[in-house]
């Protein structure tokens, strides 16, 4: 026991949340064969075996998986130490590890982190991108991205900018089959379903003032890839529903028309974090860094998001 490294505990770690020991290596700047020596290290300190190794995938055994969240909140108390005493304390530093959806992934928190990581040269940052909804907590992410309000009281939220989900189609698709006067006409339409993070599949769930509406809607098409709907869209294929960063500026192009204007989704910007983190520098900054940069870019780049 007393050979363990926290250096090795967060490569095993990154290890379980990639799944692979060389999207580990590749996340880490390391190469796979000292990854491999690592976890090997590891698990002859601790005395037992950490993962099942498969030809694709490598999955933490029963052992592997407690020792997981043992380890991250090991390597959380490092950080917070090194942030109390050290005599750089309120200066961020570490690695800090960021998920997102997809599509506001790479349109817009891959910029903002990149920009971000130009002025804080001692943050590692590690973003990863899923199509389903992250429990933070227990999954060892210091932050979650997150484009909608549905977020569980455990959790500190930090409203970053304003969004909302609006239905479109473009002006092909309304000429080829009409343009719907009421939520019940949806059920006529081909609708381009997404199952997205916290989107229920097939239900869209809209206000009208004050009034929330739900309404079932099927299509052809389907896909859990906002951006793969979107396109499709624009290909004249069905009606979706879509966060004004997304295709504010093609409503604005004329690529894309408004269907149904007086109907909204609330779907806003949020910062996500475990409150164990709550004093720490590097989520505090980057929460700070990242809701200027919104407030900046917004209106030019992502499709008129409106700062929060």
């Amino acid at each position: 026991m007393n050979n363990i490294l926290p250096a090795d505990l967060r490569v095993f770690c990154v290890v379980v949340r990639t799944s692979s020991f060389s999207h580990a290596a590749a996340a880490l700047g390391m190469s796979a064969a000292y990854v491999t020596k690592r976890i090997r290290m590891l698990e002859q300190a601790l005395g037992t075996a950490l993962f099942n190794r498969t030809t694709r995938r490598v999955v933490t055994t029963e052992t592997g998986e407690r020792i997981y969240h043992w380890a991250q909140r090991i390597l959380d108390d490092i950080d917070h130490l090194i942030e109390e005493v050290g005599v750089t304390r309120n200066e961020p530093r570490g690695l800090l590890r960021v998920c997102c959806s997809f599509g506001f992934g790479r349109r817009v928190v891959a910029p903002a982190l990149s920009a971000f990581s130009e002025q804080h040269a001692s943050v590692q940052v590690h973003l990863e991108v899923f199509d389903r909804l992250i429990d933070v907590a227990a999954e060892g992410y210091d932050l979650d991205v997150r484009v909608g309000d549905e977020i569980a009281p455990h959790l500190i939220a930090r409203p970053l900018a304003k969004n909302y989900r609006v239905l479109c189609a473009s002006p092909a698709y309304l000429e080829a089959h009409g343009t719907p006067n009421s939520l019940v006409d949806l059920g006529t339409h081909n609708c381009l379903v997404v199952k997205e993070r916290d989107h229920p599949f097939g239900v869209w769930r809209l206000q009208r003032g004050r009034r929330a509406h739900s309404v079932k809607v099927r299509g052809t098409l389907s896909t859990n890839n906002g951006e793969m709907s979107v396109k499709w869209a624009i290909d004249g294929r069905g009606i979706i529903l879509r966060s004004t960063w997304d295709v504010g500026a093609l409503i604005e192009q004329g690529s894309l028309v408004r269907v149904l204007p007086s109907y909204r989704q609330q779907a806003n910007i949020w910062a996500v974090y475990p409150s164990r983190l709550n004093a720490s520098a590097k989520v505090r900054v980057c929460v700070e860094f990242l809701a200027a940069y919104m407030r900046q870019h917004g209106d030019s780049q992502f499709g008129h998001l409106t700062s929060g």
